[in-house]
This record gives structure tokens, sequence and C-alpha cells, in this order.
């Protein structure tokens, strides 16, 4: 869940939970260390189940998951080896590659955008041609601002016309408030749950169906000389993640209780209703194995990059992911 502060405090709340769930006493499996992309969250549902469940132990893992003290860090830490895996996104994959970090997407956590344009009704939003002299808050994040910017030209609104305003986590008090009139960059199953619940009928619009190509919200990204030299440490991982996937997808309850024992402090109503929204989002499409990586929508999705000025040079879809070290496909036990 990408945001841009105030992580520090959810690393401290969810430290001794983390403990709890893996992060503690040593057992005799092999360590294995997987770095969060953000506090414990409904993202995370098939990890914590999979741990709850002891999925880990069985094949010889002693997973030890870590909330990361800077949201960019994860990737950073898995190219200098001080981690195994990293919970990132599509996008910080390709930013990395392209920074020299010889990091590879193993597997898709969540196989869609999440990222989304989010009003309230009163802001009269019914299309982003709507966004014409409105205040729109945002995370600061540049390839989001690169999104925002395509979306607008599509809708042929002058980008100037709109009011952008960083505001990094805190996207929903001012549209509450009715000092926003949208934001952009908040998760459909995070900020849009969370206004739902609140009774506030919120539009929630993912950025696909506003004209950005479609990718994987959140991946699971290892060093390229692991995986090449060292496979099946991960291939393990995965395979018990699939299980825990499977399993938080037949009992949401169950679910939302391994996330409020692994999150502490989190609301058990909204986490429930978070969980709801998510699970469906954690499975794999079709027929296709868990994790799957669709090679063509990452290559549509580098060359968006690349044409918005996001990344100085277009990569191959094959360098920057791999299906080897996913479990055969299957239908839910």
């Amino acid at each position: 869940m990408k945001r841009t502060t105030a992580i520090a405090l959810a690393t401290l709340a969810t430290a001794i939970a983390l403990a709890a769930c893996g992060g503690g006493e040593a057992d005799d499996g092999e360590p294995f260390s997987l770095t969060l992309d953000f506090y414990v969250n409904p993202d995370h549902a098939g990890v914590f189940t999979a741990l709850e469940r002891g999925y880990f132990d069985e094949v010889g893992l002693d997973v030890n998951p870590q909330v990361p003290s800077d949201p960019a860090a994860p990737i950073k830490q898995v190219a200098a080896g001080r981690t195994d895996l990293a919970i990132s996104y599509e996008p910080e994959v390709i930013l990395a590659r392209d920074q020299g970090l010889d990091v590879v997407a193993v597997a898709a956590l969540v196989n869609g955008p999440l990222t989304s344009l989010i009003s309230l009704p009163e802001a009269g939003i019914e299309t982003a041609a709507d966004l014409a002299g409105k205040t729109v808050v945002t995370a600061g994040i540049p390839y989001q601002a690169a999104y925002l910017e395509t979306i607008l030209r599509r809708a042929g609104v002058d980008p100037e016309s709109v009011d952008l305003v960083d505001v990094g986590f805190n996207l929903m008090p001012p549209v509450i408030s009715g000092r926003a009139d949208a934001m952009f960059g908040g998760f459909l199953n995070v900020e849009g749950v969370d206004l739902a619940e609140r009774g506030l009928d919120p539009r929630v619009v993912p950025v696909d169906r506003l004209g950005i190509p479609t990718y994987d919200e959140l991946v699971l990204v290892a060093d390229r000389e692991r995986v090449e030299s060292d496979p099946e440490p991960i291939r393990a991982f995965l395979a018990a993640l699939e299980r825990g996937t499977y399993a938080a997808a037949r009992n949401p309850q169950a679910t939302t209780d391994a996330v409020l024992a692994a999150g502490n402090g989190l609301d058990p109503g909204l986490t429930g209703a978070e969980i709801d929204k998510t699970l469906p989002r954690l499975l794999p499409p079709g027929d296709r194995p868990y994790g799957w990586m669709d090679t063509g929508r990452w290559q549509r999705f580098a060359d968006y990059l690349y044409e918005a000025g996001q990344i100085d040079s277009r990569p191959a879809a094959a360098e920057l992911l791999t299906n080897d070290l996913l479990p055969p496909a299957r239908g839910d036990e």
C-alpha cells in the first residue's frame, strides 16, 4: 500500500505483533526474511494466513515479516541482499531496473490496479473531464502524477487548470471536509472502503478505467542473482503463500482475525470490510497459476512509463519478471 509519511508510527505499532507472527523466536526452519511494502494491511492477507496456519513452517521456512522504515526501502533492501523478498509495486520494479538495480518480480500479489480517483457525490465529478478547476489531493508520487496528467489530457482537461496538493498519507481528511474535491492515489480497497463504511457513497475509479494501461499493483520482488543461484527457498515460499491465499479466500473472518492479530491497532469492522474487498484481487485470473504475471501487460505498462518520461530507457518485460518459480496452476483446494 504505497504511501509517503507517518510509517514510523505504524512500524512501532506492529513490531510486537509481527514478532508473534513469525518475527520472533527462530524455529528449525531456514530463516527467510520478507519486507512488507507498508504496515500490516489486508493486501497481506495471504501472508498472515500462511503464517497463522503454519504453511511456511511446513515447507521448511522460518518467515520473518518486517515493516519498512520507508516505503521506498524494500526494493533497495532486496538489491542489497538484506532481505530475501520484498513486497513492492510493478511501477517501482520498472523504476528500480531503470536505476540499475538488478531486481526481478517473482509473483503478483495483487494482479490489478488499486490506485484510484476517489471523490464524494457533492464534488460532482462524474468523469475525468469534471476535474477541470477542481482541487485534487495526491500522495506526491511522481509516476502517479504522470498517470493523472495522462488522464486529464485524455479527457481534454488542461492539467494547469487542476489544483494539485501533495498531502502524503493524509488523503481522506481534505476530501471529507470538502477542502479538496477528490483524491488521486488512494486505494479502492482502503480509502474507498473507509469512505463507504462511513456512509459517504464515494465514487471510486481505478486508474486502468481512466486510460492508464493495467498493471499488477503489488508484486513480490527478489534479487536476480538470488533467483538464478538459489531459487528453491523462494519457490517454497510462493507455494506456501498460495496455500495461505486460497485459505484466506475461503474464510474471510479467520483472515480478518489473522490480519488484526498481526497489525496492532487496526479497526476490526473496517479491516473486515477491507478484507472482503481485497480477497478476490489476491487470486490468479482464470486458470493461471497463483502469482501469474502477464508479460504483454508488463510490456505495455513499461512502454507507457517510458513514453510518459518516467524512465530513461524502454525495458523488455522479460528483464523485469519471471513466472518460473510459481506453483503449478490449480483450482481451489
